[in-house]
């Protein structure tokens, strides 16, 4: 079952990662939780989108298993080249942040991850300000046929994420 929560928590991972990182601590445990938060952006918008098509995801946080899946599976998830590349380092700052207390994530390499992970959820709607496709009222109208009725998303980011779950029955009802 596709679930809004999902693409939130994912939203907050990120958002929680970018806030950490403007402290200014100079210290290796906030860089370390800084990527942690973005490699969990990265898992739930995986899982998320494998969700939308009807894909029970296992208990996992390895994001090339789950870049995988999305594409054996038909998810409309965009992976960008950055995460192709980087899925086994995104991997370890799930497991080695947490677990070995010698991991150390270099400050440049979290910035970059912020910078890189923003733009891998942009390209897949998850942002704050409404996505170009939902800028007319007409695509807006079109997107709540599939809502219950007297429904109307809270923020343009629920647009958005709306518009992620039933963006592919969208384009079919217009064929």
């Amino acid at each position: 079952m596709c679930d809004i929560r999902l693409f939130r928590r994912a939203w907050l991972d990120f958002r929680t990662a970018r806030n950490l990182l403007a402290i200014p601590e100079n210290d290796e445990a906030y860089i370390n939780n800084v990527a942690y938060h973005l490699q969990q952006a990265v898992e739930k918008t995986l899982k998320a989108f494998l969700e939308c098509v009807g894909v029970t995801v296992p208990n996992t946080h390895d994001i090339d298993k789950l870049v995988r899946m999305s594409k054996n599976n038909g998810s409309s998830v965009v992976v960008t080249q950055w995460i192709e590349d980087k899925v086994d380092m995104l991997t370890r700052w799930e497991t080695d942040t947490r677990y070995d207390i010698d991991y150390c994530v270099e400050r440049n390499k979290a910035v970059e991850g912020l910078e890189k992970i923003k733009e891998f959820l942009d390209v897949n709607g998850l942002k704050e300000e409404l996505r170009e496709e939902l800028k007319t009222e007409e695509q807006k109208k079109r997107l709540k046929t599939f809502f219950p009725k007297n429904f109307e998303p809270a923020s343009d980011f629920e647009w958005n994420c709306f518009y992620q779950i039933y963006r592919k029955k969208m384009e079919k009802a217009a064929s």
